[in-house]
């Protein structure tokens, strides 16, 4: 770590996780990624065993969410809350418990890097100083872009080569096509799973005895109390 304060001093203001991050990064590590040659495979390969070990031990949704996870259960969840989500998948991202159900559900699949790169990207382009700006994007990149990341995120070559270049002086808008790309890959194809999945399908049919039919509009389906998706023309 006294190597990287004395190469980048403005790694001092580092967040705690991230600070831990780098220190298992060398020298080599902060310089803007390049071909490698196969002597250094083998050390790439072992830091990135040692990363993705930290990632699972800290709780990899919790290290790059911009939302502070919660102890919120399915429980605090209502219906009429959760039947909101179905509306677009827009909607189900302004939602913290949505954010968190659907994360829920994509871990099922084993694709919650998804979620988790889109979150990171939001959080990413929030920030105003370029000394976090770089440790964030090269944190971001060695997580979820280079080849063999711990979270690699499922990308183009060309899309991925950009990135690899303009991180070396990152902008808030360096992970932007890629972001795009990923969240149209969850709104087309995760979505829709989801909205069919056990996970959703228990929030939306949990109604006290007796309570009448519950209906909202859905682009792709309509539910009643107990959460049976119909094809009515009408939504209400």
């Amino acid at each position: 770590m006294e190597t990287l304060l004395f190469l980048f001093p403005q790694f001092n203001y580092m967040a705690p996780k991230e600070e831990a991050y780098f220190k298992m990064l060398g020298p080599e590590d902060l310089q803007a990624p390049k071909m490698k040659d196969d002597s250094s495979r083998q050390k790439d390969k072992e830091r990135k065993s040692r990363l993705s070990l930290f990632l699972t031990k800290s709780g990899s949704h919790e290290n790059v969410s911009p939302h502070k996870k919660t102890n919120t259960t399915s429980n605090n969840i209502s219906p009429e809350a959760a039947l909101q989500w179905s509306d677009s998948f827009e909607e189900l991202l302004k939602h913290s418990d949505g954010v968190e159900t659907f994360s829920q559900f994509l871990r099922t699949e084993f694709s919650e890097e998804n979620i988790e790169f889109w979150l990171a990207c939001e959080e990413y382009k929030t920030i105003d100083s370029e000394t976090k700006l770089l440790s964030k994007a090269k944190y971001i990149y060695t997580v979820f872009i280079e080849s063999e990341a711990p979270k690699e995120v499922n990308i183009d070559y060309n899309t991925k080569m950009a990135i690899q270049k303009n991180i070396a002086q990152p902008t808030n808008s360096c992970f932007e096509a890629a972001q795009m790309k990923v969240y149209s890959l969850m709104k087309k194809d995760s979505y829709p799973r989801f909205l069919h999945s056990d996970i959703y399908l228990r929030l939306t049919r949990r109604k006290g005895p007796g309570a009448t039919m519950f209906r909202r509009r859905s682009r792709s389906c309509v539910f009643n109390e107990r959460g049976e998706a119909t094809t009515e023309p009408s939504a209400w």
